[in-house]
């Protein structure tokens, strides 16, 4: 078992920064710069060509550590942020890039590439949950979530669907494809966030994905917009949503 290994520190905003690694996958982990000696957590996943600490991550993770007091940690997925890319992720990229200046639909290439990615990042995830609940201000016993939309969904639903330590996960847009099938074994309470005018993921398929969640307490929210706009209040919306299942209360600061 891997434990985490702490690589650098700094605190800003009443947060607490610290890189880590758990194996050779780079990691970082925001907590409260002073609070109760146990908190919960709520492990996130960054988009496709992102990284861990992208400002959808650092915003989201500011939202969760000043407004409720948890911690939060990102990870790099296969290929992205300090990871080195593969050939395979250099073929793939190649050809979505090739698709999309061609006109043709991405769908197809991202599904195929961000299922190749979840394959490698399940395992990872359980190993950096494993390292994390060994850290005294986590425990082993808290309650954790999962928080990741576009890419982060395609990892985290076979994630949530092979961990029985996650409690309750935010999904969304993503195709039905190749997650379908580890949605239907999901059963923790879910949110998730659906653009009604996605130029790349219809409706429909949208709507199946969500659908297939075996989930007894999940809800739907849908936006106008297109893929990139969804909105900032929806972050809000999931913050409240894990103050309500992983214990706390949200404070104006989020």
């Amino acid at each position: 078992m891997f434990s985490s290994q702490f690589t650098a520190e700094s605190s800003s905003h009443g947060m607490l920064e610290r890189d880590f690694t758990v194996g050779d996958v780079p990691g970082v982990l925001w907590s409260p710069a002073s609070g109760p000696d146990r908190a919960p957590l709520v492990l996130m996943g960054h988009g496709g060509g992102n990284h861990k600490k992208h400002p959808a991550m650092s915003g989201r993770a500011q939202r969760l550590v000043t407004g409720c007091g948890f911690h939060v940690a990102v990870v790099d997925a296969p290929g992205h942020g300090d990871r080195p890319r593969t050939a395979h992720d250099e073929a793939e990229i190649a050809e979505l890039f090739r698709a999309r200046a061609a006109g043709e639909p991405e769908g197809p290439i991202v599904v195929r590439y961000n299922d190749h990615l979840a394959q490698l990042a399940v395992p990872e995830y359980q190993a950096t949950l494993d390292a994390l609940q060994g850290l005294p201000e986590i425990g082993a016993d808290g309650p954790v979530g999962y928080w990741g939309i576009n890419m982060g969904t395609a990892i985290g639903v076979p994630f949530v669907a092979a961990e029985p330590r996650i409690t309750a996960a935010v999904f969304g847009q993503h195709w039905p494809d190749v997650l379908a099938d580890k949605a239907r074994q999901v059963t923790i309470p879910i949110e998730f966030d659906l653009q009604w005018d996605d130029e790349h993921i219809s409706r429909e398929e949208g709507l199946a994905l969500f659908d297939a969640f075996a989930s007894k307490e999940k809800s739907l929210h849908v936006n106008s917009g297109r893929h990139k706009e969804l909105p900032r209040f929806e972050a809000d919306s999931a913050v409240r949503f894990f103050a309500r299942h992983l214990g706390g209360s949200v404070t104006a600061s989020a």
